[in-house]
Formats: C-alpha cells, structure tokens, sequence
C-alpha cells in the first residue's frame, strides 16, 4: 500500500510541475511581474561586401569604392 501511495505522489507531482512549467511559457506574467523585452529584430539586411585588397567582408554602408573595386577602408584602396 505505501509503494502504491508513493507512486501515485510521485506521478502528481511530475504531472504538477509539467502543468506548472507549460503555464509560464504560454501564459501572460503573472504577479505583476514585467515581461523580459524580446531581442529586437533587425529592419533591414544590409548587403555585404568583400575588400579586394584583404578579403574581409564588411558592410556596404562601410563601401570604399576605388577603380570598380570595393575595399573596405582608405587604407585598402588605392591612391
């Protein structure tokens, strides 16, 4: 009988503390608590570019066009 009462507890408490976890991922926060703000997410995808000089990509915002070529600083591109 005690072998049956402890596996019936055991078996409430896991289904207890399943139901209790689901709760707080679906649900809003409760107690007054603030939710945890989301990562933001980017607007835009910028295109990126490869420096003919080094190989690194980089930006093209960052672009310094040179000859036809994308470098990606002063220092890369030709004088």
């Amino acid at each position: 009988m005690t072998r049956l009462l402890f596996w019936l507890a055991l078996i409430f408490l896991v289904i207890a503390a399943i139901r209790s976890k689901l709760r707080k991922m679906s649900g809003p926060p409760q107690g007054g608590q603030p939710q945890q703000p989301r990562a933001a997410e980017p607007q835009q995808i910028e295109k990126m570019l490869q420096c003919a000089h080094c190989g690194v990509h980089f930006p093209a915002s960052e672009n310094v066009p040179a000859n036809g070529l994308d470098y990606c600083s002063a220092a890369h591109a030709p004088h």
